[in-house]
């Protein structure tokens, strides 16, 4: 399928573009945020999510102790997208995210199913108002995908994404840092990488990886694999963060909280037992 900009369509899907409320909030710099992923309630016991709840509501408890700028939560917030209880409970702890604090989320596979269906899809848009996002805080741009999409392969869904996107992407060319979000991560750990289960595709990568070199994007923050791991391709580092519920790797439970400088971008992963009271800047260069 051709690259065409399929202009009145991005100007549409833009009307969903609408969750939290940063139009009031505006730290300056430095400031952090905290994504979380893969809470994925059920992963455990598909029948008793009581182990991802608690880790679930540990992790809210760090971040209202916290209180980032803004939380992004990429994916898989559910097992089985078909179980109403595991919903339920992610809705209701994320709920207990302190209001000032705004959310934002992306799905994953789990949420609306590989390759998503239009049911699922639009019962997610309809239920959280928005598949992908974006925003600036000052000078910054934050983008968040629906990148389940892009997994599936090049469709007419995808593609209004991405035409979507490079809009995004062309109206942040002065801005101090571009940071994109999504559930699967492009690279793991090599963008020659064959395509496996938590990847996408080489012809497909290839072209997003074009995209964000043209446009200077920062860094892409990932979930989906369950452990942490971390790549770069040009100029732009691909992170991908562990589970905030079950891990299959050997970093445990845990958030990433990211710094955002005037100049740089910070990030660390911590597990849950190990999330500081307070986040500390390094004011040199600011």
């Amino acid at each position: 399928m051709k690259r065409n900009n399929i202009l009145l369509l991005i100007c549409l899907i833009s009307l969903f573009i609408t969750s939290g409320n940063l139009s009031a909030q505006k730290p300056a710099y430095p400031f952090f945020i905290v994504q979380m992923t893969d809470p994925q309630f059920g992963f455990l016991d598909n029948k008793n999510f009581s182990a991802e709840t608690v880790l679930y509501e540990k992790a809210v408890e760090k971040i209202n102790n916290l209180r980032p700028a803004f939380v992004v939560v990429t994916g898989d917030f559910v097992n089985d997208k078909s179980n109403r209880a595991q919903w339920d409970e992610f809705d209701r702890i994320t709920g207990e995210i302190d209001k000032t604090i705004p959310v934002w989320l992306s799905p994953g596979n789990h949420d609306i199913g590989m390759p998503p269906g239009k049911d699922d899809l639009d019962k997610y848009i309809s239920k959280y108002g928005y598949d992908r996002f974006s925003f600036r805080i000052r000078k910054s741009l934050f983008i968040g995908l629906n990148t389940c999409l892009i997994k599936s392969g090049n469709n007419e869904q995808e593609q209004i994404q991405y035409d979507w996107l490079q809009q995004k992407l062309k109206t942040g060319k002065k801005a101090r840092h571009i940071i994109l979000f999504g559930h699967y991560p492009f690279v793991i750990n090599s963008p020659d990488e064959a395509e496996t289960y938590s990847n996408i595709a080489p012809d497909l990568r290839k072209e997003y990886l074009n995209l964000f070199k043209e446009y200077g994007v920062t860094t892409v923050f990932s979930g989906h694999l369950h452990n942490n791991a971390a790549s770069s391709s040009g100029e732009t580092e691909m992170v991908v963060t562990s589970a905030v519920g079950r891990p299959l790797g050997d970093a445990p439970s845990g958030i990433r909280i990211i710094k955002v400088y005037k100049d740089r971008i910070e990030h660390i992963y911590y597990p849950l037992d190990q999330v500081p009271d307070k986040v500390i800047f390094n004011r040199k260069g600011r």
